[in-house]
């Protein structure tokens, strides 16, 4: 699909999409337990590519017409899947349900689509096999497809925390269902550090209990995932609300304001961004008990911020830059590379097209705002939702059209989104990929 921007001002309310990382987790730990209720659960590509895992380990996952999510786990005891587990475009899914396999008393095989078959598997593959499991990549490569076959028995096992913090939640979420538990140690420092406090909050949340230590993490074997009164809720997601936000102090017209609802505080480390637009010159209202932040059009300024625990705001930063006078410098983002696509690159060379100069190091990423200009373009969101979304931002102050190729991808964490957009006021239209 096709979107085409029109610049817009825009003003009113809108609501943050429930969190894709809450959500993840929250599908899988019902699965683990008997069951669970699942509320104002995001249901879209990535988070319904878990639940077919779950289904797939033997449990059952049933959506209400009112977006609840009923699910019937496996107790702890996965089965061997009748079939390849696809996870689609979701890294999340694969390397949350790649540990689950090494519990399973039998093989399983786990691929996806293009993009997710080029991301790094390979020290969570090494870590099975040091535990007891046979895990490899299909390729030799430390890629999917992956192959694994269980059950793990060890209860040690050092992992390095500078690739993915997802590897360290898998084995977090897989090791209270063992019968020992299991001791991570971190080989390097950890990056993306807030989304392993997500998998402890939601594992607390189901009553399962897992720690860090000095080099590490530790969780204690035969626990059970039991949430209280059997339910879960999925709080809003700030990865999300980082478009909306943005949007607001780019484009909120002369006098009002953008309202965000449902942004309640949680370990998300992309909260982050309130501050980030702050730092900027954003005047930003965030009434905590309510989960509401409002703010309206500001005149930003280039900062220096590191995204080593807020990866995915790479490319939010990356358009606000854009608009901001002064120089943005983005850095420790070389784990950004790995993503859906390498979003590093990806918003340098995106953005490149809509004038703006930028210059790019492994780790970094800066944004020329003096040197630069912003036109109207057409772009290519890259198979990245986060990078379609950015783009949008940037469409609403560009002057002249932006038309952003692959826009269906936002069903990936934010389905509504453009809905949204034009609820806030934004002209767009749609168009089919084949004209």
């Amino acid at each position: 699909m096709y979107v085409t921007i029109t610049p817009s001002s825009v003003t009113g309310v809108a609501r943050a999409p429930p969190s894709k990382s809450y959500t993840h987790r929250a599908i899988l730990a019902a699965g683990y337990a008997d069951g669970a209720s699942v509320s104002d659960a995001l249901w879209s590509a990535d988070t319904r590519a878990t639940a077919r895992a779950v289904e797939a380990f033997g449990g059952t996952v049933d959506r209400t017409d009112d977006g609840r999510l009923e699910i019937d786990g496996f107790a702890g005891q996965p089965a061997v899947p009748a079939d390849v587990i696809d996870c689609d475009n979701s890294g999340t899914t694969m390397r949350l349900v790649t540990a689950t396999a090494g519990l399973v008393d039998g093989t399983t095989v786990l691929t996806g689509d293009e993009s997710l078959r080029s991301r790094p598997q390979g020290p969570l593959l090494e870590a099975l096999t040091t535990l007891g499991a046979t895990a490899t990549s299909t390729r030799e490569n430390g890629q999917a497809p992956l192959v694994v076959t269980g059950p793990v028995r060890g209860t040690e096992v050092s992992i390095p925390g500078d690739v993915s913090s997802q590897y360290i939640s898998a084995l977090l979420m897989a090791g209270a269902v063992t019968e020992d538990g299991l001791a991570l140690t971190l080989e390097t420092e950890l990056k993306s550090a807030p989304y392993v406090d997500v998998t402890i909050e939601v594992l607390e949340d189901y009553g399962v209990t897992a720690e860090k230590t000095d080099d590490g993490f530790t969780v204690d074997g035969g626990q059970s995932y039991e949430p209280a009164g059997g339910e879960y809720h999925v709080p809003g997601d700030f990865s999300s609300i980082s478009y909306l936000v943005a949007a607001g102090a780019v484009a909120a017209a002369e006098g009002e304001t953008v309202q965000v609802h449902g942004a309640h505080p949680s370990a998300q480390g992309d909260t982050a961004i309130l501050g980030i637009l702050e730092r900027m010159g954003a005047d930003v209202a965030w009434d905590r008990d309510a989960g509401e932040i409002e703010l309206g059009n500001s005149a930003l300024e280039g900062i220096e911020v590191s995204v080593e625990d807020t990866p995915d705001l790479l490319p939010t930063i990356a358009t606000l830059g854009a608009i901001a006078d002064g120089e943005t410098h983005i850095t420790n983002a070389e784990h950004v590379r790995f993503k859906e696509t390498d979003r590093v690159s990806a918003m340098a060379e995106e953005l490149g097209k809509m004038g703006v100069e930028t210059t790019e190091t492994r780790e970094s990423l800066t944004i020329h705002g003096d040197e630069s200009t912003l036109e109207g373009a057409t772009v290519d969101g890259r198979g990245d939702h986060r990078i379609v979304m950015s783009l949008a931002i940037a469409g609403l102050v560009a002057d002249g059209e932006t038309t952003i190729r692959g826009a269906e991808h936002v069903d990936v964490s934010f389905p509504d989104f453009f809905d949204t957009l034009e609820g806030l006021g934004v002209a767009l239209e749609r168009e089919a990929a084949d004209g």
